[in-house]
């Protein structure tokens, strides 16, 4: 319901030409405090908190003993917040490792009585901006996803589209100004303890090593609330790329806008690069943002392949850490039961095939399913220890003496997982039987979802 004591426009000052002009105000709604409190949104709020489980914040609680707490102390605690007087508890400072080894990011862990209350707030404020977000965008957004964004961007290659812009935003969410972001929340919130509390949330210090530091600026990923924000400001970005008629998809902070030639992708880089900074009050980076064919570049983990018909595929980075992850759970040096490798891998596999169903290059998915099975085979051998051990068992997979003989003479464990005697006995049927399905049962599996 839009607030009707609020006057129909305002006067909006022009920094470029020192001059006033009247515009119309957005409308305003009557979402309030005790809207996000109320008791069926709150218990919503915490099913999901203890869905997405979560580590204890800076007050050490789990969410078991945050929920104990919560029965006795939730009355005093909702009484502060309608009162303005509730503090959110220090932010606990995380760092993660980047993907591929590239540094470390830093992750915010909300304590979780503020997830919860983050959660609850998310809840309501979700469908009031989201019905405005650009239909470009597809992170963190109900019913939209990253193979949306993947699809969309594969149709304005097949257009002609086939060259990427792909801009690059440094410590994005280290950088969100404050005060921009509160005007944005403030056109469409009219109710003041709300405003109040995003404000808490926003300024809230982080704990790192003991001390509390204070922030400026900046939402800290790990929040509720930070995916939601992040798209409340770079919305603006996506009405600015409409208005210029631009061809793009956004996925949170990723950015990728498609041209026809790589000297309108020059100008385009320029011009919104400078739009970032000077509007937005965002950094760019200049050294990852870069103008090239659509082919060489990376979306998502995805990329594509082919000129006049692309087609997806994974991207090479993709690739190199899938292999990476691969390596590691087929270690031959680990003890454990062939049968619980199995399995981790197998459960590795759906879940990376899950997201990388949309892939075209069914060449690519044989080969490294060929490959995953000769590291199979290579760590089976390990595991006969002894020669007469490998002996024996190659005999009872169907090889004779002298074929055998030979698993006892070295320890060149890839060499012998190449051998056509080896792919003979420890074949896919074999491998099937042991519990490993493999990449193309799960792309067969998942190509109609």
């Amino acid at each position: 319901m839009q607030n009707s004591t609020l006057p129909p426009t305002y006067c909006k000052y022009d920094a470029n030409t020192a001059s006033q002009t009247t515009v119309p105000r957005e409308p305003r709604y009557s979402i309030t405090l005790s809207d996000v409190l109320e008791r069926s949104n709150m218990l919503l709020a915490m099913k999901r908190v203890r869905a997405n489980k979560g580590a204890a914040g800076s007050d050490n609680l789990s969410i078991d003993e945050t929920t104990k707490l919560l029965k006795t102390e939730w009355v005093s605690i909702k009484d502060k917040l309608l009162a303005g007087k509730y503090k959110p508890n220090p932010v606990k400072t995380v760092y993660i490792p980047k993907p591929g080894g590239k540094g470390t990011r830093m992750l915010g862990i909300p304590s979780v009585t503020d997830r919860l209350i983050q959660q609850a707030m998310l809840q309501k404020l979700t469908p009031l901006f989201d019905k405005d977000f650009s239909n470009n965008s597809f992170g963190f957004r109900p019913g939209r996803n990253a193979h949306q964004a993947v699809k969309q961007a594969h149709q304005h290659l097949c257009k002609g589209y086939s060259i990427a812009v792909d801009i690059d935003l440094e410590k994005f969410f280290d950088n969100v100004n404050h005060d921009r972001l509160m005007a944005k929340l403030a056109d469409k919130i009219s109710d003041k303890p709300l405003l109040k509390l995003l404000r808490a949330y926003l300024q809230n210090g982080m704990m790192e090593n003991g001390a509390i530091i204070e922030r400026d600026s900046g939402t800290p990923q790990g929040s509720p609330l930070s995916p939601l924000l992040s798209n409340i400001v770079l919305d603006e970005l996506d009405k600015e790329l409409e208005k210029r008629n631009h061809k793009f998809c956004r996925y949170a902070d990723d950015v990728q806008i498609h041209v026809k030639s790589e000297e309108a992708g020059l100008r385009v880089l320029a011009s919104i690069s400078k739009f970032i900074e000077t509007k937005l009050k965002l950094k760019v980076n200049r050294e990852k943002s870069k103008v090239g064919d659509a082919t060489r570049s990376s979306l998502l983990g995805y990329s594509f392949i082919g000129w006049k018909t692309p087609r997806i595929r994974c991207s090479k980075e993709t690739i190199k850490r899938f292999k990476f992850r691969i390596r590691q759970l087929t270690r031959g040096h680990r003890r454990e039961p062939l049968e619980w490798k199995l399995k981790e891998l197998d459960t590795f596999i759906c879940g990376w095939m899950g997201y990388f169903r949309l892939v075209e290059t069914q060449r690519l998915l044989k080969d490294l399913d060929s490959w995953i099975r000769s590291r199979l085979r290579m760590c089976q051998m390990k595991q006969w220890f002894s020669s007469r051990g490998r002996v024996r068992n190659m005999m009872k997979l169907g090889l004779n003496f002298d074929e055998a003989i030979g698993y006892c003479r070295h320890k060149r464990w890839w060499f012998y997982a190449q051998l056509h005697c080896t792919r003979f006995c420890l074949n896919n049927e074999y491998w099937r039987k042991r519990g490993y399905l493999g990449i193309m049962y799960y792309f067969e599996k998942f190509a109609n979802v």
